[in-house]
């Protein structure tokens, strides 16, 4: 079988936060999904101008691998964000230690849901992960512009499922959401550590969900 890898890593046969996110949307109202796409969108763009640049095309407004339409007055957003994350002392810090884009995938990732256990091939990409530390990281956009405020945002759009998922498929211990507003410019970090709160809850969702996915579509291996 052919190995995970930058190139193939979109088409690999194998189940990620986003199959999950796309699964939970049947329950939603079209006015939120809107809502979420177009965040996730802005996540992704200024992710990719800071860690997959060569994704990102300026002339066009677009990202590879998206099918987002950004607009210019998005894009133009997006690149006041990077500029603020470039003076960041503690993001340049830490970023100059952490692999890009990092691959995590697990043949046969086990979950438990309600007392039962089973497997899924599961897959995801780091925007950071740092070189010799047990510590990963996440950039995100928000309309937040206190850190109360990105608290709470982070509950909403459900990133304490993907970083649970995430440091549970590569077996860390410690992340960070680091958002960077696209109001004020500011950037404001959330430690994340196993067994906290914010942790336990991203868990319980992930499980939820991907039992949803297990029974209705399987592990792919039958």
């Amino acid at each position: 079988m052919e190995s995970i890898n930058q190139d193939n890593y979109w088409d690999f046969p194998a189940v990620n936060n986003s199959a999950l996110s796309w699964l939970e949307e049947d329950f939603m109202d079209e006015e939120k999904k809107i809502y979420l796409r177009a965040a996730y969108a802005n996540g992704t763009l200024i992710d990719c101008m800071i860690t997959e640049p060569h994704r990102v095309n300026l002339y066009k407004n677009k990202v590879l691998h998206e099918d987002y339409n950004y607009t210019a007055e998005e894009f133009a957003n997006a690149k006041k964000m990077k500029a603020a994350a470039d003076k960041d002392p503690f993001l340049q810090m830490f970023m100059k230690d952490c692999h890009f884009q990092h691959i995590t995938y697990r043949e046969n990732f086990e979950i438990e849901y309600d007392g039962v256990k089973f497997t899924l091939p599961m897959k995801c990409k780091w925007d950071l992960r740092h070189k010799k530390q047990n510590l990963g990281g996440d950039i995100k956009s928000t309309t937040a512009t206190t850190m109360k405020q990105c608290i709470a945002a982070a509950k909403y759009f459900e990133y304490d499922r993907s970083r649970a998922l995430y440091m549970d498929l590569e077996g860390t211990d410690n992340d960070i959401l680091i958002f960077i507003s696209k109001v004020n410019y500011q950037i404001f970090k959330i430690p994340i550590k196993r067994g906290d709160e914010f942790y336990n809850s991203g868990k319980k969702k992930y499980q939820e969900l991907a039992w949803r996915w297990y029974t209705l579509f399987g592990n792919g291996k039958d």
